[in-house]
């Protein structure tokens, strides 16, 4: 197997796990407020990653170099992106939600792409300004509407205008996220990096866990256990295999898989909880795989590695 189909097998798995784990933020943030939850899933992650560190990389000590990017990151893509995104979805509608989640492809080419033209002249051939073809574009774009036909959204907006700008910031966050991570793949492993960026996320997380703790609920079982999966899956897991994908994908190919979760979310309703979906949620959930797809074929023509 070649290092992009492992790259490819390892984004489907990561979407796989961020799909299905809107079932289990359902049952746990009734017991654990959202980024007290958040606080209790990356300390999951963290026991996780450590023992697969020691394993991977125990010689790999943290550099202060990398403490910059690594905090930043962690900060954007796990404690900013949940804060936006949970209080995002308690203003506005879910299918809102992830219409702004979809647009994460469109933001991050276009970042990919200046952050390429201002590096473009700077030292070696790392830091030429990304290729992106009209076929990642359009694939970036059928995708959106896949996921507007999903999300079953109509063109009138019902939520609030705060709800709108934490969705925006969301989706930001994890722009931000993936262009600070880019860089630190020339000199540092993938557990590192994850490992690292998971514990400025945790630690980030502290102050508004306080703020939460007279509204923690006793979990029983059930949500224990849903808890457990979204910290070594969707947590440690989803973020090491993301990385894996930005690493040999890229981060416009990378984003445009995000568009998945919701299609992995309805259909999985679909399937284990009886859900219906409608004809245009079908035809949603082709748009997203043709756009995801059309943007694959292009990356395999230029990278066929």
């Amino acid at each position: 197997m070649t290092e992009r189909h492992k790259a490819l097998a390892a984004i489907i798995s990561c979407v796989l796990f961020w799909g299905f784990s809107f079932i289990s933020i359902k049952v746990s943030v009734a017991v654990f407020p959202p980024m007290s939850l958040g606080l209790l899933r990356f300390a999951i992650a963290l026991i996780f990653l450590f023992f697969i560190k020691q394993k991977l990389a125990p010689q790999e000590k943290l550099r202060l170099r990398d403490i910059p990017l690594l905090f930043g990151a962690g900060l954007s893509g796990v404690t900013l992106y949940f804060f936006f995104e949970n209080n995002g979805v308690s203003l506005v509608t879910a299918s809102e939600a992830s219409i702004a989640i979809g647009a994460i492809p469109v933001l991050t080419m276009i970042a990919d792409w200046l952050s390429g033209k201002i590096t473009h002249n700077r030292d070696s051939a790392a830091h030429r300004a990304p290729r992106i073809g009209i076929r990642q574009w359009l694939g970036a774009f059928i995708s959106i509407g896949g996921v507007w036909l999903v999300a079953g959204v109509s063109l009138a907006l019902s939520g609030s205008v705060l709800g709108y700008i934490y969705m925006a910031g969301a989706a930001l966050s994890w722009v931000t996220y993936s262009l600070l991570t880019r860089p630190l793949f020339a000199r540092c492993s993938r557990i590192y990096i994850v490992f690292w960026q998971s514990l400025a996320g945790f630690i980030c997380f502290i102050p508004f866990s306080i703020l939460e703790l007279g509204r923690w609920g006793t979990p029983d079982l059930p949500v224990i256990l849903h808890v457990v999966f979204l910290g070594i899956c969707c947590s440690a897991l989803g973020y090491w295999f993301y990385a894996r994908s930005l690493e040999v994908l890229g981060i416009s190919v990378s984003a445009i898989f995000i568009n998945l979760v919701p299609v992995i979310t309805v259909t999985g309703g679909f399937f284990v909880m009886g859900d219906r979906l409608s004809p245009l949620q079908w035809l949603g959930a082709a748009l997203v795989i043709s756009g995801v797809y059309l943007s694959m074929w292009k990356q395999g023509n230029a990278n066929p590695k």
